[in-house]
């Protein structure tokens, strides 16, 4: 079975950060291909044996601190010298001056408004308080824009042509609804959630929607900590604290 793998790098990394931790070491320098294998064999069903092709879409980061960028490019290096990837698509990095409202978070993660009260408040050109003034923030904003989109088109373009049998995804970004929900009518599809959260709910569906044959799997630390790629890739060496 020729199972077509499309993996949104940014939500794989920052899902992997939730679930491994920020600052612990041993689970960036991650293999996606073993990954994928490891995932197939526990959670899909899916007989006989598996040939994988790995499309891997991200960014190159910028206007980090100076060893991100580098580290960045040494990981991408030692996916194609390992041959842990087939593709590597790039959006882009984005970096601009942002204005919001102040807010704060309630329980369920949705903004709340931050309100001028003492002992912070607004004044008019009269010295007289403006209770309830809303403040607003200038923020520096850092976002990596097409990963999404590259998945759906590499994901659609590879099932509409019949050059997969089956596809796996890796993310939980349900603006990929549309292009699951499409690619289901032809080919089984594997979601794989990256992240620490439930799976979105719009990228759910019936288990024999379509084609059937479908399934969902929750990744785990030992999953990106038994998927790694070795410390020395060639000349490219893992980093220390990765």
């Amino acid at each position: 079975m020729k199972i077509g793998v499309y993996i949104d790098g940014y939500n794989l990394y920052y899902g992997g950060r939730g679930i491994c931790g920020r600052g612990t070491p041993g689970w960036r320098w991650l293999d996606p291909r073993a990954l994928a294998e490891s995932v197939v064999t526990k959670a899909s069903g899916w007989a006989g044996s598996h040939e994988f092709h790995v499309v891997y879409c991200t960014a190159r980061i910028k206007g980090q601190n100076s060893s991100s960028p580098r580290d960045q490019d040494t990981y991408l290096r030692a996916l194609t010298a390992h041959r842990a990837v087939d593709v590597i698509e790039f959006g882009t990095y984005v970096e601009r001056v942002a204005r919001s409202p102040l807010a704060t978070p309630d329980r369920r993660g949705r903004p709340v408004l931050t309100k001028a009260a003492w002992p912070l408040m607004v004044k008019d050109s009269t010295d007289a308080d403006v209770p309830g003034a809303t403040f607003i923030a200038s923020v520096s904003r850092r976002e990596e824009k097409g990963s999404d989109v590259n998945v759906a088109t590499h994901l659609l373009a590879d099932v509409l042509r019949s050059t997969v049998e089956a596809a796996v995804v890796v993310s939980n970004d349900s603006d990929l609804k549309k292009p699951i929900e499409l690619a289901r009518r032809f080919v089984p599809v594997g979601l794989v959630n990256p992240t620490r959260g439930i799976l979105a709910g719009a990228l759910r569906d019936p288990q024999r929607r379509g084609t059937g044959g479908h399934w969902w799997y929750q990744l785990t630390e030992s999953d990106f900590r038994d998927a790694q790629m070795p410390a020395t890739v060639g000349r490219l060496v893992c980093p220390n604290e990765w």
